[in-house]
């Protein structure tokens, strides 16, 4: 399974404000090391199970998302928590180091 796709502001504010935990890749479709972050994310995502979701939120289409988190370079990672940014990692990060975000925040 992969990680749920957003591409609209609404769809992701939606998201962040569940229940669960949510990890947000931030990417675009011409970055390189964007392309080498997703197949990682992915496997996390098959992993969430009921646990917390996993999405990864286009860029070009969301602009005021990445404004108002200072998603300055891609790939960023950032987990959320009832709605509120509680870590964030920029630049390509091993399944390891995301799987630690997640757990401190479950």
């Amino acid at each position: 399974m992969e990680a749920l796709k957003i591409e609209s502001s609404a769809d992701f504010y939606n998201l962040i404000n569940s229940e669960k935990v949510v990890l947000v890749d931030f990417y675009a479709d011409w970055c390189g090391p964007c392309k080498m972050q997703s197949p990682i994310v992915d496997e996390l995502a098959e992993e969430a199970g009921e646990k917390f979701t996993v999405a990864k939120l286009n860029t070009d289409k969301c602009t005021d998302v990445c404004i108002k988190y200072f998603v300055s370079s891609i790939p960023t990672i950032i987990v959320f928590k009832n709605g509120e940014a509680v870590e964030k990692s920029v630049g390509l990060t091993d399944k390891a180091e995301l799987s630690d975000m997640l757990l401190k925040h479950i």
